[in-house]
């Protein structure tokens, strides 16, 4: 793989996402192919296997598209279109393969894998996590807050953001994410000062 089957590759995706509106967009997969090859070279990872995956680790995503199987065939083609050799494939299809926070926890099995997690997971919190959680609730029409509704923007904090921190793989990505675990805590108190003004500092 090389610098110019990378750049096609970024290209498909912009072509694809540049559009989406979730918070899953060519914005996020830039981000978190950027990530991922810079967490490579500090863990001493393929690089370009990691960059590669981190801009292809939403594609078959279900919440990007309503036919799986249909969006894995066509990135298949792709990949092949462009000329990448079947091992440099299989090795970053294994790498994207337990990306996913719902998937029960998984733990890759891969450095390349576990470097694309941490990546991923790495933007999910911080202020950009923040931005994306409620540009995601508001495509889905998800209340921001409503006490003892536990499908509002703000439960999914504590249902997935705020445990993101403590499920890091790599020693760099637990780093960044202490920094943006903070500043998640401080929105959050911030967050109920200002929703309900009785609760302010007067």
């Amino acid at each position: 793989m090389n610098s110019v089957q990378l750049h096609q590759i970024e290209t498909y995706v912009y072509e694809k996402f540049c559009k989406e509106g979730t918070g899953h967009d060519y914005a996020h997969m830039r981000r978190v192919a950027l990530m991922a090859c810079e967490l490579a070279v500090l863990e001493n990872a393929d690089k370009l296997i990691a960059e590669a995956a981190g801009w292809l680790h939403d594609i078959t995503d279900a919440k990007l598209t309503c036919d799986q199987g249909a969006a894995k065939q066509e990135l298949v083609q792709f990949i092949q279109d462009i000329g990448i050799r079947e091992e440099e494939w299989r090795a970053i299809d294994k790498a994207i393969a337990d990306v996913s926070f719902r998937d029960g926890h998984k733990q890759p099995e891969t450095l390349e894998g576990k470097i694309v997690q941490d990546a991923d997971r790495l933007d999910a919190i911080g202020a950009i996590g923040i931005a994306r959680a409620f540009a995601f609730g508001g495509a889905r029409g998800r209340l921001i807050h409503e006490e003892g509704n536990d499908q509002t923007t703000i439960q999914h904090f504590y249902e997935k953001l705020l445990l993101l921190k403590d499920l890091m793989n790599t020693e760099a990505a637990a780093r960044i994410a202490e920094e943006r675990h903070r500043f998640m805590e401080g929105f959050l108190r911030q967050f109920y000062l200002e929703w309900d003004a009785r609760r302010g500092p007067f």
